[in-house]
């Protein structure tokens, strides 16, 4: 396959960000599947399958500037509940020259 000219590339831009938007406002895969289509028809899958993962990074890195990220010292299960009195929280903040601020509290009291 030869790489797509500007028209392709704007037309595959563009689905995508529909798609994109459409489940930005909180409806379900299933109410987009029309775009999704339209959006895997109009890109190459290898542009489709980076664009997701950079979707799913930039929610995650979305999540973790908004509410921080909690580590746990021991893993969950049924049979043993978490002790958060065993946690650590990290707290990610975005510094204006754009590194990233990690702060450590020992217990969430």
């Amino acid at each position: 396959m030869s790489f797509p000219n500007k028209e392709d590339r704007q037309a595959c831009w563009g689905c995508r960000d529909e798609y994109w938007q459409c489940l930005d406002q909180g409806k379900s895969e299933n109410e987009c599947e029309s775009l999704r289509k339209q959006y895997e028809k109009f890109c190459p899958s290898q542009w489709v399958k980076h664009f997701d993962r950079k979707r799913e990074y930039l929610k995650f890195k979305e999540q973790i500037e908004q509410e921080g990220y909690l580590i746990t010292n021991r893993l969950k299960t049924e049979a043993a509940p978490l002790d958060y009195s065993s946690t650590t929280q990290v707290m990610v903040r975005r510094l204006p020259h754009r590194r990233v601020f990690f702060s450590r509290n020992q217990s969430l009291d």
